[in-house]
């Protein structure tokens, strides 16, 4: 391989790499999406509608900081109509370095429909790692087909 060539593909390597690292920051507004049911099958044809499952949601809010803990201020849920459903959090909840807090949308939760999303805003006294932010979905019952999959978060822009 030509020395150049190789040059330029650790180039090109170590900038992928940089890409893909988290800026620290000392906070952020998340949004994380959230299916209180899904649909499935064919659309309505000759009278048949596609089947609705309900599912429940466990989210996880992961620090990723190795010694700094984050404060979760609030994770408001909302339906796919945009409307407040619950606010999850009603005081902030420290999250110790390493440590995770769950909250759980019961599977018998329909309000919440297809688009439903959580916003969650976390905050800590330095910039650090953000958190990692995942809903696992899920539907299980014994002895038949499990359904499970998993959404993630992603920072927003606080509206002005």
């Amino acid at each position: 391989m030509k020395p150049y060539l190789l040059l330029a593909l650790l180039l090109w390597g170590s900038a992928s790499v940089k890409a893909e690292e988290e800026e620290l920051t000392s906070g952020q507004m998340l949004y994380l999406p959230i299916y209180s049911h899904i649909w499935h099958g064919d659309r309505v044809i000759q009278g048949k509608h596609p089947v609705k499952s309900l599912v429940s949601a466990l989210v996880s809010i992961r620090n990723t900081s190795l010694k700094t803990p984050i404060r979760v201020v609030s994770a408001r849920y909302y339906s796919t109509e945009g409307k407040l459903l619950r606010e999850y959090l009603p005081n902030p909840e420290v999250v110790g370095a390493m440590g995770t807090l769950e909250l759980f949308i019961e599977r018998k939760e329909s309000e919440g429909g297809s688009g439903a999303n959580f916003i969650i805003q976390w905050e800590a006294a330095a910039a650090t790692n953000p958190p990692v932010v995942e809903a696992v979905h899920a539907d299980i019952k014994g002895g038949g087909p499990a359904l499970t999959f998993i959404t993630t978060a992603r920072a927003i822009q606080v509206n002005k």
